[in-house]
This record gives C-alpha cells, sequence and structure tokens, in this order.
C-alpha cells in the first residue's frame, strides 16, 4: 500500500477494514486467517486494528450483520406502499440481484463461515431471516393466492438460493447482465408448479454385515462434521463415536484432514455413478432431467456429500485439495455441456452461472430440516432444479 493510500483516511475507516477482513476470509477461510494478516493487508498495524473491533469475531459478525441490513433495507423499500403491489416482487429480487452481484462475498461468509459467529449473533440472523423470509412470502402470495404459505415460503428459500449461488463460483458476465439472469431464475423458481404429493415406493436396503473399523470411523467422522463443522470436532470425539479410542483413529487415517479427504472422494464417486447412470441415454433433454434428479436423489441419501461442500475450507494437502476440485469441476462441467445442448441460445457463462444457482438450490434446501421433511421433498426439489435449469419437468420417479 501507497504512502499516499496510508495517507488518505476514508471517512469509514472500520468498514474499510471490514472489506479487507471479508475478502481474507472469503480466499482462506476463517480459521486460516489472523488479525496480523488483516492488519498486513489493510496497511494498519494491530493495535489500529484493534481500535475498531475486539477481534476477528467481531469483524466477520461486523460484515455479516451489515449484509444482511443490506438485504432488510432492500425488503423494507420494495415492499413499502410506495410501490404497487403488483411491482412489488419484481423490485424485490431487482434489488436483492444487484446486492448479490455487487457484494458476493456477503453470501460466502454467512454460506461457509457463519458457524464462527458468537451463537447470539446465528441466532438473531436466524430470526431475521426467518422475517424476512416471511415478508417475502406475503409478497409472492399476493401474486399466487393459489399457494399454501408453507409452498410460498418453499419456492422463496429456492430464490434466495439463486441469490446464494454467486458465492460458490467466480464465472462472472457483465453486471447489468448478472444481475438481470438472477433475477429470470428467481422468477422461475418463485413460479414453479410444484409436483402433487405423491407416495413414492419406499426402497429396504438389505444390509451387508458389520461394516469394517475403517468404515465405521468414516462414518462417524461424517456425522460429527455435518452435526459442528469440521474444525469443531477433535480425533477424540470421532474415536468415542466409532467406539475405540481416539489414538485408534489413527491406525485408519493419519489426521483429520485425510478423513476429509476421504469423505470427499466417497462423495465424488457415489455421485459419479449417479451421474452414469442417469446418462444412459442419446436423449440430451433426458439427460439432464435424469441428472438433475439423481443428484437430488443422492444429496438427500449420502451424508458425505452434504459434509463434502466445505472440504475447500479444510486445511489439507494442496494436491488433495486440487484433486477434489477438478473433480468437482468435471461434475459440472458434464451439466453446463447438457444445458449447452439443450439450451444452445444461452451463452456459456450463463449456463454455468445456471447451473451453479440449480446445485446451490439442491444444496441449501436439502441442509434446511423444516424444509428437507416435507413429505414430497425429493419431488419438489426435483421439480425445483428441473425448473431453474428451464427445462420441462418429466413425471417424477424416485432416484431419477
Amino acid at each position: 500500500m501507497t504512502d499516499a493510500v496510508r495517507s488518505a483516511r476514508p471517512r469509514d475507516r472500520k468498514a474499510q477494514l471490514a472489506a479487507v477482513a471479508a475478502e481474507l476470509f472469503r480466499a482462506r477461510g476463517f480459521p486460516g486467517v489472523g488479525i496480523k494478516d488483516i492488519a498486513d493487508a489493510a496497511g494498519v498495524t494491530g493495535p489500529a486494528l484493534y481500535r475498531h473491533f475486539a477481534d476477528k469475531q467481531a469483524i466477520l459478525a461486523y460484515v455479516v450483520l451489515s449484509g444482511f441490513e443490506d438485504l432488510e433495507a432492500a425488503t423494507a423499500e420494495a415492499l413499502s406502499d410506495s410501490v404497487p403491489p403488483a411491482d412489488q416482487l419484481e423490485s424485490l429480487l431487482g434489488r436483492l440481484a444487484t446486492q448479490a452481484v455487487e457484494r458476493r462475498e456477503i453470501a460466502a461468509l454467512w454460506r461457509w463461515e457463519g458457524r464462527h459467529l458468537p451463537k447470539e449473533d446465528q441466532r438473531e440472523i436466524a430470526r431475521r431471516s426467518t422475517l424476512a423470509l416471511a415478508a417475502w412470502s406475503k409478497a409472492l402470495l399476493v401474486q399466487r393466492p393459489d399457494l399454501a404459505t408453507e409452498d410460498a415460503e418453499l419456492l422463496c428459500w429456492a430464490a434466495l438460493s439463486v441469490f446464494g449461488s454467486v458465492s460458490v463460483h467466480h464465472t462472472s458476465v457483465a453486471r447489468r447482465r448478472f444481475a438481470a439472469l438472477l433475477v429470470e431464475l428467481a422468477l422461475g423458481v418463485l413460479n414453479a408448479t410444484l409436483p402433487s404429493p405423491a407416495s413414492p415406493p419406499s426402497v429396504a436396503l438389505a444390509g451387508l454385515g458389520t461394516p469394517s473399523r475403517r468404515e465405521q470411523v468414516l462414518a462417524a467422522a461424517t456425522r460429527l462434521f455435518a452435526q459442528r463443522g469440521f474444525h469443531d470436532v477433535s480425533m477424540e470425539d470421532i474415536g468415542a463415536a466409532a467406539g475405540i479410542a481416539g489414538p485408534s483413529v489413527y491406525r485408519h487415517f493419519p489426521s483429520k484432514a485425510a478423513l476429509m479427504v476421504a469423505i470427499g472422494h466417497r462423495a465424488a464417486d457415489r455421485l459419479a455413478l449417479a451421474a452414469e447412470r442417469a446418462l444412459q441415454t442419446s436423449d440430451e433433454l433426458s439427460a439432464l432431467r435424469r441428472l438433475a434428479a439423481s443428484y437430488v436423489h443422492t444429496i438427500l441419501h449420502t451424508p458425505e456429500l452434504l459434509v463434502s461442500f466445505s472440504a475447500d475450507r479444510v486445511t489439507m494437502p494442496d494436491r488433495d485439495k486440487a484433486d477434489l476440485l477438478r473433480v468437482q469441476r468435471d461434475y459440472v462441467a458434464q451439466w453446463v455441456t447438457l444445458l449447452s445442448a439443450v439450451r444452445p441460445s444461452l451463452p456459456p457463462r450463463e449456463a454455468k452461472i445456471t447451473v451453479h444457482a440449480a446445485l446451490t438450490i439442491a444444496n441449501d434446501l436439502a441442509r434446511t430440516r423444516r424444509l428437507a421433511a416435507r413429505p414430497n421433498f425429493e419431488a419438489e426439489l426435483t421439480t425445483l432444479l428441473h425448473t431453474a435449469l428451464g427445462v420441462p419437468t418429466a413425471i417424477f420417479k424416485p432416484g431419477g
């Protein structure tokens, strides 16, 4: 940082420091950033940083809460009496899309680092999120009075995931077009026709005997990482959950990072197998629909998949991290290739943004317990993915 920049003291130094920290948190993950890193990147001393924030947790809280304040302001403005009821929903989506494009780091930090916030801040954000979703649902019901309240809530959660999807990739287009595309995608899911309740046949999986000790350790780690996050689980915790002494875990895995690598590869293998089955057709439209259905089925029945989403935030050997990232990118590329074939007028970058939006809807809603508990959830989620992709929904069959 030059002397000129150092001497130019902005009117809101606190916000500037928070912005620098936000970029570091997003790039390295919250645990991988220290106060000194933030101070060095901002060109200030540690004591100068402490004049504004008590610790780095306070910085994270400031960034995330300021983002929610922007969301609340956009909601209040769009749904105010000054905006005709018929225009409120589209006005809201436009404001949210602009915020998502201009401040991608906010969604990223809440999605990946929110668990590092103080519990009271997490509860406050959850409370305010619920209030915002309720306001959005009310606005949607004005446009679609045929919907049940709980269905309107589901669709609004899906729309929120569209905006949140900008945090999981780096693909971009011109800002105005990017925002317009997000609005189109969000409007699509808000106007989706949910499938009628059905009773899909249950599939009983026969047991194959007692799993090996290694498999028991892997299953225990998967469960604990999903519940508490990677950094808050010790090898002793994993051993206790698997019914063995903590040190015994090291006979099977040399470290927690090695466990996460194994979980990531297990998830990738299961996705690849499901995709291979889905793609056994020469019809590209059918293949894309089947691929979406296979993803939903896999994510709802494979706990490793949800855990593996945080693998890039974990300290692991660069080679393993790069390998898992390559596998994930190859999987997404399958979707993009099919979508481009089905919708050839869609530019490649927009196809990729669309695919990430669809996948994020699945990932977010599958992790939202009260939504995942809906009796027809697998069929509904499959329909939402088909809608986001812009392809007609076929008759749903569990497992694709």
